[in-house]
């Protein structure tokens, strides 16, 4: 089997459309790329948002449910989905998220690198996480953040489990990731390619339970292959 390039696409539950618009276009500053149908439920839109070109390992997706409730939070599932920034926009994000009323944590280090946590209107976990090696592939030049500070496409994402091994045993012997690093009870795997979107983390957390899919839960998480 070929090994997994990375994060393809996200896709996520969104409950009202448009504040979903106005944050990830308006306040993320990313490209309403496409608006479609679930091919699977034709009667519910589904919102692309990307770079300009909506390019792998850039583009979340959502399917809007009106009368969806919020999702609870558990294992089994994506606990976090994170974007990568540049070092210096650790502050233009602090200054602008607060300016649209987004709360935000303070800010962490994770394996070193600076990490701000936030959620989105349906309470999604997000993380902006400062990587200097993975940059935007195609600047969208008519959004509202400057390309300096522009998200750069997807760091990766973190799954909640209650026992990390398996996952790990998962991710390195099918799809050719490998275990870089430790902190704590948070497992770092790694993609083998220089694409963005090529992090995977396991955060063990037993004696929790599972979630339950709804609003603001992360629907799926599609890996890039190089081919079929």
């Amino acid at each position: 089997m070929q090994p997994i390039s990375g994060i393809h696409h996200i896709t996520a539950i969104a409950s009202d459309p448009q504040a979903n618009v106005d944050f990830y276009h308006k306040v993320l500053g990313q490209r309403l790329v496409k608006t479609t149908v679930n091919f699977d439920d034709p009667g519910t839109y589904h919102l692309y948002y990307g770079d300009e070109t909506g390019s792998p390992g850039t583009i979340m997706t959502f399917f809007p449910w009106p009368h969806a409730r919020r999702g609870v939070v558990g294992n089994g599932e994506i606990g976090a989905s994170a974007y990568a920034i540049g070092s210096g926009s650790v502050p233009y994000w602090q200054e602008r998220l607060q300016q649209y009323g987004v709360h935000t944590g303070d800010v962490e280090t994770r394996f070193g690198a600076e990490v701000i946590t936030l959620r989105d209107p349906d309470g999604m976990a997000l993380e902006l996480v400062v990587n200097d090696a993975v940059h935007t592939p195609r600047y969208w030049a008519g959004g509202p953040v400057p390309e300096e500070h522009a998200l750069r496409g997807f760091f990766g994402v973190t799954l909640f489990e209650s026992r990390a091994a398996p996952t790990g045993q998962l991710l390195t012997r099918q799809m050719g990731y490998r275990l870089v690093d430790q902190e704590g009870d948070r497992w770092r795997y790694r993609a083998d390619s220089s694409a963005g979107g090529g992090i995977v983390d396991v955060l063990e957390r037993p004696g929790i339970g599972f979630g339950r899919m709804g609003a603001g839960s992360v629907h799926h998480v599609a890996f890039r292959a190089r081919h079929d």
